[in-house]
């Protein structure tokens, strides 16, 4: 995954950790609203950012992980 698309998970994760926590912790029912709203939109964005990535690779299925190939 390029760099590019970093920020765009950085942002949901801790938007969504943001509505677990505070409705954890009994805030006001609108901040937790508003906030798990804007969550689930920078969700939807950030998907779409993904998919309209434009990344590609030379690696196959055959190579299995990069970081723990086969050797055959």
């Amino acid at each position: 995954m390029k760099s590019s698309i970093l920020p765009y998970l950085t942002i949901t994760t801790l938007l969504l950790l943001a509505v677990t926590i505070m409705a954890g912790l009994n805030f006001s029912f609108h901040w937790v609203f508003y906030i798990a709203l804007i969550g689930q939109l920078s969700l939807i964005v950030m998907v779409y950012k993904i998919l309209k990535d434009k990344y590609s690779t030379d690696k196959t299925f055959d190579q299995f992980y990069e970081d723990h190939p086969i050797d055959s």
